[in-house]
């Protein structure tokens, strides 16, 4: 009773203060999905309502003339208080018009909310809680820095060639291995200007200028240098945390593989620090709330099978859970919330975080047998 009580209350606050997407002509059958949710339309859909004010991800795959299937397209859009957005579908480009509603046209449709209200979805307030504990950490600001300059994360990017890199190549072609000629024989592609992510990279050279050999294998081996950078680079620690963020759910909602391995690289450098888990605490409670809350979401086959088939997920939470375990100036909360981690992910997907001691000969994560499994 307590629960469908507060159901009740939220949907009239909602209805009052949620916002309005209208969505015209959507081919029928097709995917759309706002945030964790998403549908198959059909003929009377023209766009959800009840939409909880702030940063929603809004992502479609549309079904063409001969019934295929379009690669998947979204985008994140900060909702007002009340606000009421309109999108068109174009039949010729077979996407979302880019075209700008006029007032007039705008006027009408607010006019007629009354008669379009039956072919609106409500917007599904029970993965709220969860759509937060995945995007808290993601600002408008963020997700205008990051998105392509087109504002459209596209799962299949248009690739033209890369003239940049290619005349780079061939500056320094004297220097290369052989095996570095063959793969200039393959065209160096790069996405069309304005459709790519635009996100934090990991420094090509992870060290200071003017160090020494051994201070050099000192941060290859502890990555916190490369991290300040890329911290510095994203603007702030809590923005480094949104763009992790945003990177997983570019990937798991967007389809998105550039984002996927921005992911992955980000989870990489931040759990290979040894100095910043004593110098920058906060960062890594952060983290690491927010890098569970998105392991709950993924698949256990999915993430054995596609995220860790270079291990790089489970090496760099071993590399983790190693430095852990070896420093004995990390403070108890975070020492707290790490063994929480290992505790869940070792029961959620098999891993076996023994023996952490050791190094691993093939970096291949240990499946182990859990009680009450056949």
């Amino acid at each position: 009773m307590e629960s469908t009580t507060i159901e009740q209350e939220i949907a009239k606050r909602l209805l009052v203060e949620g916002a309005t997407l209208i969505f015209l002509n959507v081919p029928v059958g097709s995917k759309f999905g706002i945030d964790m949710k998403t549908w198959d339309t059909g003929e009377k859909f023209k766009g959800i309502k009840m939409i909880p004010p702030g940063l929603h991800m809004i992502h479609y795959s549309a079904v063409g003339k001969f019934e295929q299937v379009a690669p998947r397209v979204s985008f994140i859009h900060n909702f007002q208080k009340g606000e009421f957005v309109v999108k068109k579908w174009d039949v010729d480009a077979e996407d979302m018009s880019t075209e700008m509603i006029s007032e007039a046209e705008m006027e009408r449709l607010k006019s007629n909310l009354c008669y379009l209200d039956q072919f609106l979805g409500v917007y599904p307030f029970d993965i709220f809680p969860l759509w937060r504990s995945l995007s808290n950490y993601i600002t408008e600001p963020l997700v205008k820095q990051l998105s392509p300059e087109c504002g459209l994360i596209r799962s299949a990017l248009e690739l033209v060639a890369d003239e940049h890199q290619t005349v780079k190549d061939s500056r320094r072609v004297q220097r290369k291995t052989l095996e570095e000629k063959e793969e200039d024989l393959l065209p160096h592609l790069k996405p069309r200007p304005g459709t790519g992510l635009r996100l934090t990279s990991v420094p090509e050279k992870g060290y200071p200028d003017g160090c020494s050999p051994q201070e050099m294998t000192k941060h290859s081996l502890d990555l916190t240098y490369s991290l300040e950078h890329m911290i510095n680079e994203a603007g702030g620690m809590s923005h480094l945390v949104g763009e992790i963020q945003f990177s997983f759910l570019c990937f798991l909602l967007g389809h998105s593989l550039e984002a996927l391995e921005s992911w992955k690289n980000l989870v990489k450098v931040l759990c290979n620090c040894r100095e910043a888990l004593t110098t920058k605490k906060h960062l890594y409670k952060m983290f690491l709330k927010a890098f569970e809350a998105q392991l709950d979401q993924v698949p256990m086959d999915f993430l054995v099978d596609i995220v860790a088939s270079n291990n790089v997920i489970y090496t760099s939470l071993r590399e983790l859970f190693r430095t852990i375990e070896e420093s004995e100036d990390i403070c108890r909360t975070l020492r707290y919330d790490v063994e929480k981690m290992k505790q869940t992910v070792s029961e959620k997907f098999s891993w076996d975080f023994t023996n952490l001691e050791l190094e691993d000969e093939d970096e291949a994560p240990v499946i182990v047998e859990l009680a009450g499994q056949v």
